[in-house]
């Protein structure tokens, strides 16, 4: 087992919860998430105006948003390893550029005749995937460094409360103009944020181990040779399964459910992801603040978790006969999902100063790269179970793995995070 060594004379300073790391953490965590979630939005819209059939709108659409995933699988780990290696603002810089650029290019799909439209589409989003990925975990690191540790969950909560709502501008900006221009928009946005990035300074963690030349920093593959250390890293993708069940499968393919509930009225995915993200905002919020009355971070996301699983079972079973209870029902998933700041922190708290940025961005993006699976196992189930009940097997394998996961990971609050791993 690696024990923990403190840095010694530290340079850090910490900084207040309404100071500009954070406030630009959280304004770049609003574009993430934004360009994360458009494509769940004007999935169905941009697919149609494409010429897809309904059924080719459904497996298409998955395929795309499976390359978008596998984008954030490899982006994770690339973003994570140059976190730790080049500091934590190299990362915000890098994958704005690359996100903002893919959005764009989202723009013109329609108009491609080099190749296939849908094969297109994939890549972008795959490009997409792989800068998208690094927003969230950089901006977490580096706010978990700078802000004293009896104000780092409320601070993380701050972030990823504001930057939530992202995909709340996604869907009004598709509804005022079209899917096209919200691609647009969304890169705009992202060209936008990087002229707040330039008065943002490192984290002063980071400098101080970056200084010492024997630390070996952002390796990837040390994650595997320690035993304790792989349990931890595991633990900390398993909390995270449940909240992309639930956008990713209950959310995202909620006008296949709608159809399955006998609901006459054609259910919007974009609205359903909408409505679960107006919820996750509200519940990161109040995650920081549960987290700290609580005096445990275990507590405030297994108490959230198991509403979210609550919800999860009325959603599928307890007879859903409108678009109005079903987006309600979204709402109320959102919320018991929103421990999702808390997840990544707890993430960044698990592990020193040199892994610390490589945890943060790979723990997320792990998650959303299981996505796949997910979807994969629901469409190869749905012909045999239902939609209904291919939903619920997912579900409950996501709901048991993150349980048991936050039932055993170390308690990490009020936690000293300089230090590092050996």
């Amino acid at each position: 087992m690696a024990v923990p060594t403190v840095s010694s004379e530290p340079k850090t300073t910490t900084h207040g919860l309404f100071s500009l790391p954070v406030i630009v953490a959280a304004l770049g965590y609003f574009v993430d998430i934004y360009d994360l979630l458009l494509f769940g939005i004007v999935r169905v819209p941009s697919l149609k105006d494409l010429g897809l059939t309904p059924e080719e709108i459904s497996t298409v659409g998955a395929s795309i948003l499976n390359w978008q995933m596998g984008g954030l699988l490899l982006g994770g780990i690339l973003w994570g390893v140059l976190g730790d290696k080049r500091g934590r603002l190299s990362v915000l810089f890098g994958s704005i550029i690359t996100y903002s650029i893919a959005n764009v290019a989202c723009g013109f799909v329609a108009d491609v005749t080099f190749m296939s439209p849908t094969t297109y589409y994939a890549l972008m989003r795959f490009v997409a995937g792989i800068g998208l990925a690094g927003e969230l975990g950089a901006g977490i690191t580096l706010v978990s460094e700078v802000l004293p540790k009896e104000k780092r969950a409320i601070g993380t909560s701050l972030v990823a409360g504001i930057g939530l709502f992202g995909a709340v501008v996604a869907y009004f900006t598709v509804q005022l103009f079209d899917w096209k221009m919200a691609f647009f928009v969304g890169g705009g946005l992202g060209f936008g944020l990087l002229l707040l990035r330039v008065g943002v300074v490192e984290s002063g963690m980071f400098t101080d181990v970056s200084e010492q030349k024997h630390v070996n920093r952002g390796d990837f593959l040390s994650f595997f040779t320690n035993a304790n250390r792989l349990v931890r890293y595991l633990k900390c993708i398993g909390i995270g399964l449940p909240t992309w069940f639930v956008i990713g499968i209950l959310a995202t393919f909620s006008n296949e459910f709608g159809k399955a509930f006998g609901i006459a009225e054609e259910i919007q995915p974009g609205l359903a992801i909408m409505w679960c993200y107006v919820g996750l905002a509200a519940g990161d919020l109040a995650s920081g603040f549960i987290s700290q009355a609580l005096s445990s971070r275990k507590k405030g996301v297994a108490l959230l978790m198991s509403l979210a699983l609550v919800f999860s079972l009325v959603y599928l079973y307890a007879g859903v006969s409108s678009p109005t209870m079903l987006y309600g029902l979204c709402l109320a998933l959102g919320f018991g999902i929103g421990y999702w700041a808390m997840f990544v922190t707890i993430g960044a708290e698990q592990f020193g100063t040199n892994l610390r940025a490589t945890a943060a961005t790979t723990v997320p993006n792990m998650v959303r790269g299981l996505v796949i699976p997910m979807t994969l196992t629901y469409q190869a189930l749905k012909p045999s179970l239902d939609v209904i009940n291919a939903g619920a097997v997912v579900g409950l394998i996501s709901f048991a793995i993150g349980l048991y996961s936050t039932l055993t990971i170390p308690e990490t609050h009020g936690k000293d995070l300089n230090y590092l791993e050996e």
